[in-house]
């Protein structure tokens, strides 16, 4: 971005798309940063920028003395976040420009989502598209003027002393700009409530989606274009749809897309998990960050889609991937961490994007020997898989099948060489300078990541899987969740310090429910109950028929604001429209059920024109559309048939369950000793008890 001062003219354009404190007397500065938990706002503890934390005490600071804000926002596994650090940051004439005229609050924006949506809204506002790191001017009272993504040195430098030189001399100038782009941040993510009647019956789907697939890349799946996200939640819902309306083009396409993605660079062939995104249309080469909210949201689309396919290559990336969470993102008490860094230090002790997960064909030849042969053609270190500077990032092309008839193997020997090639690999890998760890705990994410447990559960039976659930489950509602209801965004080193946010709640509330639905324990329903009454209290505009994305207990910067776009991450506000959905089917006289049915409603008209990004209000849509079942099973055995029902692919039901006598409204006169029956009810109509899981199945899977 160029610094003309024309930004004072830009017309509003909408719909753009562990580390330890170390002792003062080892660094030449330290800032107030290093009094903070976050690994992010740490890395920057030593910056001879004068750097604050987001707080009042700086709020109030900067308007005590008059001076405007920069705010500069990233998070720990950001590379270009690193470049601009050490390109500006770490330099001493940029931070004494900084230091003598601003007042320089840094922010994790993984801690403080609502100031991060806020300054992200300005500055698309004010360029047309934003992203990591985010650099805004603001005045003291927190309003933006100026704002952009990475700059270089000089420009970097330039910029900030125009908004300086505007402030001294014609002050009125920024405060009238930024009056008008506070109106422009106030009308943004604005929802209205739909009084119109919405046929969800008969909604457009079928044209929803053939307009959408114009987008798929039919030759390496995804979407088209680079660079290429992931966006697990927008295949979740086209395999639904696929599977509901059978549709074995759309499935192709799921499956096509799920393998590239198993098979490229931007999955971790030797370690296991996914990388951020690709920055090419083969899922080649990634952004080599990895984080939480991408793999457990790809456990669990890779868990659902083995139900359906039973391909052994997706068992084989559910268990590699969660091997690789639990060896390295995963805390004693059974938290999860949040990111490992895309950046490494390299032999000469420099920082380089990807350096701990690429190598050599001679590396490689000298640690695998006489197996080298197989080894290349099987992640292609050729021209195929060349990345830079001679260096590979391994890719598959070809199936084990394919590789085993090529070199005339059978299976168990294939399966026994790939063993062998991690064993030698990984060792030497993790001989390098590892990528940093972003170790604070994040509930909301930490819900996602127990979601994709249970769903691994559900698919693959593993006790292992139940059990990190559990314990992940205990962890955040005896650490997380207050006596009131309330949640705690954050959690490091025995603390929690940030209050919740809507994704919070909405991504717990989630994962309790479908804990309740594999272990029948009646707990983790009352805690998502609790959490939704909380959430109604606090979050919910009556009006609108939404929830704000905070509370209104904490103060709002500029403006509160609607979540409700889906994106990598579900939007809030559709997760807590799911949620509200499933709590009215097991307790009675909420409401949620007519909450849940208008929200879906104030979201109609941009899911019919912008599907992917309400992939998850769709997957809601289908609950209306569709029959949606709730299956009570009841008796001793109830545990047993309910792990027989999880084990397929079932995403129009409710589950609940007793092995004893019950007064709760699923289960009244339901319970006959000795008996262990399955009730499968629609509309309030129940059929006919069965004992036998598979007729029970069968009727879930007529289409009425």
């Amino acid at each position: 971005m160029r610094f003309a001062l024309a930004f004072l003219a830009i017309t509003f354009m909408f719909g753009c798309n562990s580390s330890k404190k170390e002792t003062l007397e080892t660094h030449a500065f330290t800032n107030d940063l290093i009094n903070e938990s976050s690994p992010y706002l740490l890395q920057h503890a030593h910056n001879p920028v004068n750097w604050k934390p987001w707080n009042d005490a700086t709020l109030q600071q900067a308007k005590k003395e008059k001076k405007l804000m920069i705010i500069s926002i990233g998070y720990a596994a950001c590379h270009w976040c690193h470049v601009m650090e050490h390109e500006s940051f770490e330099d001493s004439t940029v931070a004494a420009v900084m230091n003598k005229n601003f007042i320089s609050v840094k922010v994790d924006r993984e801690e403080r989502p609502d100031v991060d949506q806020t300054y992200i809204n300005a500055v698309q506002l004010m360029t047309g598209s934003a992203g990591w790191p985010l650099n805004v001017i603001t005045l003291p009272d927190g309003r933006p003027v100026w704002g952009g993504t990475y700059f270089k040195k000089q420009d970097w430098i330039d910029a900030i002393q125009q908004i300086q030189d505007i402030y001294t001399k014609e002050p009125e100038k920024l405060i009238a700009y930024a009056n008008r782009l506070e109106e422009g941040i106030k009308s943004m993510d604005l929802v209205h409530l739909n009084t119109e009647d919405v046929d969800f019956k008969n909604f457009p789907t079928d044209k929803i989606l053939k307009n959408w697939s114009q987008q798929f890349d039919e030759e390496n799946g995804g979407f088209k274009g680079a660079p290429k996200f992931m966006m697990p939640n927008n295949l979740e819902f086209l395999l639904r749809q696929a599977v509901t309306e059978n549709d074995e083009k759309l499935l192709g396409y799921v499956t096509l897309t799920l393998d590239k993605m198993a098979y490229g660079g931007l999955y971790d062939q030797l370690g296991g998990g996914f990388a951020r995104y690709s920055t090419d249309e083969k899922w080649h080469v990634p952004h080599f960050e990895k984080m939480l909210y991408d793999n457990s949201q790809l456990v669990s689309l890779y868990s659902d889609a083995y139900l359906i396919t039973k391909k052994p290559l997706y068992k084989e990336i559910v268990e590699e991937t969660l091997d690789f969470v639990a060896r390295e993102m995963t805390n004693k008490e059974g938290g999860f961490y949040s990111s490992l860094d895309a950046d490494s230090k390299t032999e000469t002790g420099k920082l380089e994007e990807g350096a701990f997960y690429v190598f050599t064909s001679e590396e490689l030849q000298a640690q695998l020997k006489d197996d080298f042969k197989i080894f290349q053609e099987y992640y292609n270190v050729n021209s195929y898989g060349k990345w830079e500077n001679n260096h590979y990032v391994l890719i598959r092309k070809k199936s084990d099948a394919e590789i085993e008839t090529e070199f005339g193997l059978t299976s168990e020997a294939l399966q026994h060489k790939k063993k062998s090639w991690k064993s030698t690999l990984l060792p030497y890998r993790n001989k390098r300078a590892k990528p940093r760890l972003d170790d604070k705990t994040l509930t909301s994410w930490n819900g996602l990541m127990l979601k994709g447990y249970v769903d691994a559960y559900k698919a693959f039976g593993k006790k292992e899987y139940l059990d990190v659930a559990l314990k992940n489950a205990a962890f955040l509602s005896e650490k997380q969740l207050q006596k009131n209801g309330a949640l705690f965004h954050n959690y490091k080193d025995g603390k929690s310090s940030i209050n919740g946010y809507l994704e919070d709640y909405a991504f717990i509330m989630e994962a309790f429910i479908d804990l309740y639905q594999i272990t029948l324990d009646e707990k983790w329903l009352t805690l998502s109950k609790k959490m939704a009454d909380y959430a109604m209290a606090n979050f919910f505009d009556s009006e609108k028929h939404m929830f704000y994305f905070t509370s209104k207990e904490d103060p709002a910067i500029v403006t509160r604001n609607f979540e409700y776009r889906d994106n990598v991450i579900p939007a809030s506000n559709s997760v807590m429209a799911k949620n509200l959905f499933m709590l009215s089917k097991y307790f009675e006289n909420t409401g949620f059920d007519e909450i849940s049915h208008q929200m879906l409603k104030n979201v109609s008209v941009e899911m019919e024109q912008y599907p992917s990004g309400f992939s998850n209000w769709l997957d809601l849509l289908s609950n209306f559309q569709n029959d949606f079942y709730e299956v009570v099973v009841v008796g001793e055995k109830a545990s047993e048939k309910i792990k027989e029902l999880n084990s397929q692919y079932l995403p129009n039901i409710v589950i609940a369950g007793s092995t004893a006598e019950n007064n709760g409204p699923l289960f009244e006169n339901r319970y006959f000793p000795n008996e262990t029956l399955i009730y499968v009810c629609v509309n309030n109509a129940c059929k006919l008890p069965v004992k036998d899981t598979k007729i029970a199945i069968e009727s879930l899977n007529k289409k009425e």
